[in-house]
């Protein structure tokens, strides 16, 4: 029997850990499975056509809310095609009710919800084997003679082990983010999320985690993204796990965590001082600081502990920080939405993710959306419109604010001009990209995308256009930003400052040993015409290195050297070194 598991990523890089689970549990006792992954980007009559010509008598698709009209899609159109193909869903997007989905789409047969494991096994023992009774699969609900049935509940898998290593070559997935979990469930209630419908959390065995783990250093695996809804759930699980990969790091491979920042105590914040640069990748779902809101989700959390726990991860320069927000959220209007962006901000993570509420099916949100008034789209992603709290013009404002917040703060090409703008003119950060916002949109620049250059003119429009003091140090510091992301020649809107018998005086600086062992060791026994190439000296009205981190306005004229070095250990924090010199 010829049985293909496939799904529709939302991008090319991204794997499915789901599908690599199913097919390692089954794939020794029966024969004929394949896997085949996809994206929504690609075009749905190509999917169709390559699942239809390879003859498959049982199609199991993986559905989630950004795949799953795709899915109907080329699940409709394969049954007309082929009248004997068999089709079973599986996936959170149709868990919640699966008979519903089965009453609404007369071309599924089957759909399991839960866990799948043990339910596809169980299946395919049937249909292969004529063994059991389909009456008596938990987790199964599907259609016969016109009828739709659903069987009772399947039990949560208790030992973990007894799934197999999802992945069989490695090197297939080269270029692709892998997904990893040492757990399955989430300790906490959170009544926007699936996992508050799954109760407890359940653990893979301490040895199975590291043989695990193993594999991926010796694969040289660049990523590894944890799934576990809450990994630092439980301390000493947490702990161990960051130990070990700590010992057996390569230098080369990143790991990914979802975490809770107030559950980090001294212990562990103590070990994470230690650790390589770049090794550990944290997601923080801060969601809102606004109490009643935290309450009404069910979200319990100290945030003056998340704020300290976050400055000290910051501190430390060796964890990249993603902080997450949800607007739309119950209670939290426009104006408490900007406090917490701007508590958020001030921790000044690596990244913030400004998400926006999605009403998913089961969730306890959606099941209570009339107590709070919610407008949502019909389609996945079930996104919010408006609820009794904020309007969706407000919603937009902070779409547009997001859209900023990417290219202004996330990309990290402006961070000492986007600050000196905020800490001069504007009493908090929210009020500086509202602004931004409304000037890109009235500007039309949200109908087009820009390059690197082009950003940097719209932000000099920007100053220019609300006539802010001190335009000429703040295109001295703009003009750092830029050189700190890039090797480059300036562009026009710059000035550069000229001064005799630069480019000599540069060679010469680049010639003495004595300043390469100071500065750039690691291009010791290299000839100044190759150490050029990457590095950029630039001269300053200012000493910008000191004005940089101040901000002072009465600052006097004082020409500064810098020397910006781009070989640098971790792109991931810094895009360049760079130092005041004299030549």
């Amino acid at each position: 029997m010829k049985t293909l598991l496939t799904t529709l990523n939302s991008k090319f890089i991204h794997s499915s850990l789901a599908l690599r689970y199913l097919w390692q549990y089954n794939k020794k006792q029966f024969e004929g499975i394949s896997i085949e992954e996809y994206t929504i980007n690609n075009d749905l009559d190509y999917i169709l056509s390559e699942i239809y010509t390879k003859d498959y008598d049982l199609v199991c698709f993986s559905c989630y809310i950004w795949n799953f009209e795709e899915t109907l899609e080329i699940a409709k159109n394969l049954r007309k095609v082929n009248k004997e193909v068999k089709i079973l869903l599986g996936g959170p997007e149709v868990s919640y009710d699966p008979k519903a989905v089965l009453e609404e789409c007369d071309y599924i047969d089957y759909i399991i919800f839960g866990e799948g494991e043990l339910t596809l096994n169980e299946l395919l023992n049937l249909l292969i084997n004529n063994r059991g009774n389909i009456f008596n699969i938990r987790g199964l609900a599907f259609r016969e003679k016109n009828k739709i049935y659903m069987n009772e509940e399947r039990c949560l898998i208790e030992d973990l082990d007894i799934i197999p290593f999802p992945y069989e070559n490695l090197k297939e997935l080269e270029n692709r983010i892998i997904y990893y979990e040492s757990s399955r469930g989430c300790p906490f209630n959170c009544q926007y999320c699936l996992s508050s419908t799954f109760r407890g959390v359940r653990y893979f065995s301490m040895n199975r985690i590291k043989r695990d783990l193993k594999k991926f250093i010796d694969a040289d695996v660049k990523q590894v993204k944890f799934v576990d809804r809450t990994f630092n759930a439980d301390k000493e699980h947490c702990l161990e796990i960051m130990k070990y990969l700590q010992k057996i790091d390569n230098g080369r491979i990143n790991f990914h965590f979802e975490i809770t920042a107030y559950l980090l105590d001294e212990e562990i914040l103590d070990f994470l001082r230690s650790v390589r640069k770049g090794l550990f990748q944290f997601e923080v779902g801060v969601q809102s600081t606004y109490e009643k809101t935290l309450r009404e989700i069910k979200r319990n959390m100290d945030f003056k502990r998340i704020k300290y726990v976050i400055n000290e991860l910051v501190s430390f320069n060796n964890i990249h920080l993603h902080l997450d927000l949800i607007a739309g959220l119950p209670y939290e209007d426009y104006g408490t939405f900007l406090k917490s962006f701007d508590d958020v901000y001030s921790l000044k993570p690596n990244k913030i993710q400004l998400g926006f509420l999605k009403l998913l099916k089961g969730s306890g949100i959606r099941m209570n959306h009339y107590k709070y008034g919610y407008i949502y789209k019909d389609e996945q992603p079930y996104e919010v419109m408006c609820n009794d709290y904020i309007t969706y013009d407000e919603i937009l404002k902070l779409k547009y604010i997001e859209e900023m917040t990417d290219e202004y703060y996330n990309s990290h090409n402006f961070d000492f001009s986007v600050d000196y703008i905020i800490k001069k003119f504007y009493k908090n950060p929210s009020s500086f990209f509202e602004d931004l916002s409304v000037f890109w949109r009235n500007m039309g620049y949200h109908h087009v995308s820009h390059g690197r250059n082009q950003l940097f003119k719209i932000l000099i429009e920007f100053f220019k256009q609300n006539n802010f003091d001190n335009e000429d140090v703040f295109m001295e510091i703009l003009k750092f930003d830029y050189l700190r992301n890039k090797n480059a020649n300036l562009p026009e809107f710059f000035n550069s400052i000229e001064i005799d018998d630069f480019k000599n005086r540069c060679h010469k600086f680049l010639q003495n040993e004595e300043n390469i062992e100071k500065y750039l060791p690691m291009y010791k026994g290299m000839t100044a015409k190759k150490i050029i190439k990457k590095v950029h000296f630039e001269t300053f009205k200012y000493d910008i290195l000191y004005l940089a981190n101040n901000y002072y306005e009465d600052i006097s004229k004082q020409e500064s050297i810098i020397l910006f070095n781009y070989e640098v250990d971790n792109n991931d924090f810094e895009k360049s070194e760079y130092f005041r010199v004299s030549i």
